[in-house]
């Protein structure tokens, strides 16, 4: 993913960052409101790194999947479900019905 989506989206981001950072307070990201910059700082004082470290830590952490909650749009989506074939057992489709898993409500599918 690239920064932009993550500035242009902060507050559905904070649950995402919270997961990474879970010592990170939601009221300071709130403060930092998508500026990289902040962001960088915030982070290499929470961790006790060197900017250039926190910096790089922040770059792997969005060399990951756009999160599938930020944005609703169903071609991301698709886009996203697609992506999740890798981590199926072999014969089974990303498309499968999961309701034998209880996930789908009564009645739906």
């Amino acid at each position: 993913m690239q920064w932009h989506h993550v500035a242009n989206n902060w507050p559905a981001f904070l649950d995402a960052i919270l997961d990474r950072w879970p010592d990170a307070e939601e009221n300071a990201l709130v403060e930092v409101d998508g500026d990289q910059h902040a962001f960088i700082r915030y982070i290499a004082e929470l961790t006790g790194q060197e900017p250039g470290d926190a910096r790089d830590e922040i770059k792997e952490w969005l060399a990951g999947e756009l999160p599938s909650d930020v944005i609703m749009d169903p071609h991301h989506d698709n886009h996203s479900i697609n992506l999740s074939g890798k981590f199926l057992p072999e014969g089974e489709d990303e498309s499968d019905d999961d309701s034998r898993y209880g996930d789908d409500a009564a009645g739906a599918g």
